[in-house]
């Protein structure tokens, strides 16, 4: 299976506030979810003291950019987690991984993470062999007109 590297962008809005939750999410993963393989999934959670508009600020922006990047190298290079999603908004950044194996994530985060000082994170995990937190995602990609028509949209149910 080839993991390809195409994204879509949404706007959703916070629950407790006004503040727009930028959305992220990867496209083109029909086959890892059929597969059957990716049964678990991870939140990685960054809460940060947000800009007016519930933003990062640049310097925290860039520090979650290299994080990210580490993370995404990191477990995809054996395809011990695919990278799904990402929420940024309302003074949080959320990455979202399906993973085959919780305890290798683990051991794997680590890795990645330890060039970084101690980051401000939290992790979550969940048992989703259906994709529901993936496939609700999808569903913002669908408000926004100029990309309903793009081919290998998220998949269906």
């Amino acid at each position: 299976m080839k993991l390809g590297d195409v994204w879509f962008s949404a706007i959703a809005e916070a629950e407790n506030n006004d503040h727009m939750i930028i959305v992220s999410g990867r496209t083109e993963i029909e086959p890892f979810i059929q597969s059957g393989k990716f049964k678990e999934r991870v939140e990685i959670t960054w809460k940060y003291e947000p800009d007016s508009k519930g933003m990062p600020h640049e310097e925290t922006g860039e520090l979650m950019e290299k994080a990210q990047f580490a993370l995404k190298q990191a477990m995809e290079k054996d395809k011990l987690a695919i990278f799904t999603g990402i929420y940024t908004g309302d003074g949080e950044r959320t990455w979202v991984f399906y993973t085959r194996n919780i305890p290798a994530f683990g051991r794997t985060l680590n890795e990645a993470l330890e060039p970084f000082e101690t980051l401000p994170i939290t992790i979550y995990t969940e048992k989703d062999p259906e994709w529901n937190e993936y496939r609700e995602m999808c569903e913002l990609k669908g408000q926004d007109d100029t990309e309903a028509d793009e081919a290998d949209d998220c998949p269906e149910e």
